[in-house]
């Protein structure tokens, strides 16, 4: 360990105190290593095992537009009575205002069965992304359940999106935390590398 303590303290000198370019990109390396392999699954296994602990909104599908509640509701609730939803139910959900395009949401990893009519998941849709909408109902078939959830900006559930019927496998979380706008930062680098 002797030997190893002198090149210990370059590194260490290199990546604290060194303005040089490289030491830049080494630091930024370094950070993103143990963000995406050690902090990030480890925040993923500390909430109940899931796969995505913080999410971006990266749509509008669950903006309520910057209006109240209680005109959202009034505006909306036709969809909602049909499907038995009644504004008792709407003022118990926790996101009840939805959420906006760069919020940041926390995840919790949650079984079907935990989940109910109101919370906002996060499931694996029919295309390449991850979506977070609204459970809008829950049924049980045989022994499994299923969840079906609309984004509170759509006009319907849409089966296109795979979102008419999730099975249990296809949930990633339930919401738990909002963090406002903070997602912009990666919703930036996201439309900089397409």
């Amino acid at each position: 360990m002797k030997k190893y303590k002198p090149l210990l303290k370059k590194t260490w000198k290199f990546l604290w105190y060194s303005d040089s370019p490289a030491s830049w990109i080494v630091s930024l390396v370094i950070a993103f290593v143990l963000v995406k392999f050690l902090i990030y699954p480890g925040l993923g296994l500390v909430l109940g095992g899931t796969s995505h602990p913080v999410v971006a909104v990266v749509s509008g599908s669950m903006e309520h537009e910057g209006i109240g509640s209680e005109i959202w509701w009034e505006e909306n609730k036709g969809w909602y009575e049909k499907r038995g939803i009644t504004k008792g139910d709407y003022s118990e959900w926790i996101f009840k205002n939805g959420f906006n395009k760069g919020d940041i949401i926390v995840l919790y990893g949650s079984k079907s069965k935990d989940i109910n009519r109101g919370d906002v998941i996060v499931f694996q849709s029919n295309s390449h992304y991850p979506i977070i909408h609204r459970v809008v109902d829950k049924w049980k078939d045989e022994e499994e359940w299923f969840l079906k959830t609309k984004g509170d900006n759509n006009g319907d559930s849409y089966d296109s999106l795979g979102e008419t019927e999730i099975s249990e496998e296809r949930v990633i979380g339930k919401s738990i935390f909002k963090v406002p706008y903070l997602g912009w930062i990666k919703i930036f680098f996201v439309e900089i590398l397409r």
